[in-house]
């Protein structure tokens, strides 16, 4: 069976703009979350990460044209940036790699997901339209621009569907009801019909089917933009909300990241997105893992990414009970409090061990041996017992790796009562030797980043000979939790464990990964 190994990486996470700041920040105990403040002020801390995409401008600018970088920051949402700095990042710890994954052609592939989209994006495309919405509709409602209003105005006829007239409503309701009553007098405009009539015609008008097409679109282009001018000048309305809809919807889909990637990179091969929420990680390392062992491919460009926490995220997490809000940090196995939502990238170049070796390109960190990966087929979002549980035994037994041989574990532990029950399945499996870490309180939960931060951690101790402190403090560690198991990663670095590592990420919707590693021999 093929060998597979790490040849480049790169992180954007909080307080780490980069990969080096990562790991020099990994050897504190201290903290990485802040305040969040993004409802005005409020209890809640996050992982807001460190980025700034100018920094990647020179190795932009030195392979593309000059508008590619200005249009990268333009059209490309957070998820995507931040995948593009991790990606040009993991280039270099191994000089060449850039050139070598484009000779690959199609047995370089590219797997970058998300956890939640480009959320953010949405949000602010999404109340652009509803402003406009409002505006227009406020303005089609008026009895100015609306006979159906001045003569409903004269008779106050019962009709059907009618809302009530906001003011007599409420004043927290008012807003909703100021909507749905422009909205429905909107509906009924003999104005509003004349100016799509207008509008329609404008349309209408098509690239000629003679001459030369591209100049022949080009005036047509021109010509709309002119006439549509006119028309709002006749009517003096304001924008139609189809016009405040930003085209940026459609660049920063799921598979954006991944496609940016391909492109900055130059690779030809196999380009997607896998989602499966926390899990991610682990499950796009599978795929790169599968696809390299079954030949389908030399290397894989793995990754993950997640928006910078907004409220759309907070608030559901919030929401949902598995978010801390008392504006101090929740670690991991102790109060159970809740956990503190992170974003940011992480991405892996992931390879044939033999052909990169060969070439001379050094292997990083651990080496991936197995992942395993199991659905709960159960619940929303509490975890199983039978579902983590079994995707450890199969990690364990791909790997070739006894209980006993488990030096060091990383949990998935979002510091909710959930823990308790991961260290009890994993005390089921492996024995009390094991020293186990949970790094949540550190940075945060990166819906989808989280799981790769963890494991970089993971691998970059090892390479180091050591396990990273982690905020726990011993007098903290949750009493029942410790009746379980006591052997945790304090705020004090360990010397590294010998034998196997592992590591559980388990995902809402009870997707389950689990992966082990070893070190190199």
């Amino acid at each position: 069976m093929r060998r597979v190994g790490i040849f480049g990486w790169g992180v954007v996470a909080p307080r780490s703009p980069n990969i080096e700041a990562f790991a020099k920040n990994l050897e504190s105990s201290e903290t990485w979350l802040t305040p969040f403040n993004g409802f005005g002020p409020d209890n809640f801390l996050v992982g807001t990460p460190t980025f700034n995409l100018a920094d990647y401008k020179p190795w932009i600018d030195e392979r593309f044209p000059a508008n590619r970088f200005s249009q990268l920051e333009r059209k490309m949402g957070q998820p995507t940036q931040y995948a593009i700095g991790a990606f040009i990042q993991s280039l270099a710890q191994n000089p060449g790699i850039e050139k070598e994954l484009q000779a690959l052609g199609t047995k370089a592939h590219v797997y970058v997901g998300t956890g939640l989209g480009d959320l953010p994006t949405i949000q602010n495309i999404s109340l652009d339209l509803y402003r406009a919405q409002r505006r227009w509709d406020r303005f089609w409602a008026s009895p100015e621009h609306n006979g159906a209003v001045r003569q409903w105005r004269e008779t106050r006829e019962p009709l059907p569907g009618l809302p009530p007239e906001p003011s007599t409503i409420e004043e927290v309701e008012r807003d909703k009801a100021e909507d749905d009553w422009w909205h429905f007098w909107a509906g009924r405009s003999p104005e509003l019909r004349e100016y799509l009539e207008e509008l329609r015609e404008i349309e209408a008008i098509g690239v000629p089917d003679e001459g030369d097409v591209e100049s022949a679109k080009l005036a047509v282009i021109k010509e709309k933009r002119t006439r549509n001018a006119r028309l709002q000048k006749k009517w003096s309305a304001p924008e139609p909300p189809w016009n405040a809809v930003s085209s940026n919807v459609l660049w920063n889909i799921h598979n954006t990241p991944a496609s940016q990637v391909s492109m900055l990179g130059q690779i030809t091969g196999m380009t997607f997105a896998p989602v499966a929420a926390c899990s991610s990680f682990g499950y796009g390392l599978k795929l790169a893992m599968n696809a390299i062992r079954l030949g389908e491919a030399k290397a894989v460009v793995l990754g993950m990414t997640d928006a910078a926490p907004n409220p759309l995220v907070v608030g559901g997490f919030y929401n949902a009970r598995v978010i801390s809000a008392d504006a101090a940090v929740s670690k991991p196995l102790t109060a159970l409090r809740g956990t503190h939502i992170a974003g940011g990238a992480v991405v892996w170049v992931v390879g044939d061990y033999e052909h990169f070796t060969q070439k001379g390109f050094k292997a990083l960190g651990l080496e991936p041996v197995a992942v395993g990966v199991t659905a709960d087929a159960d619940h929303i979002i509490t975890p199983s017992k039978e579902g983590p549980t079994l995707a450890i035994r199969e990690a364990l037994d791909a790997a070739g790796c006894q209980p006993e041989d488990v030096g060091s574990w990383d949990l998935h532990a979002t510091a909710t009562p959930g823990d308790f029950l991961e260290v009890q399945n994993l005390r089921d499996v492996l024995p009390e030797s094991v020293l186990i870490t949970a790094r949540k309180g550190t940075f945060g939960h990166g819906m989808s980043a989280g799981g790769g931060w963890e494991l970089t951690a993971q691998y970059l101790g090892a390479e180091a000979g050591k396990v990273f402190p982690t905020p726990l403090a011993a007098p903290e560690l949750n009493k029942q939790i410790a009746k379980v198991h006591r052997r945790f990663v304090f705020n004090e670095e360990q010397a590294a464990p010998e034998g196997c590592s592992g590591k559980l990420s388990m995902g809402v919707g009870g997707i389950n990964a689990c992966i082990i590693s070893r070190p190199w021999k």
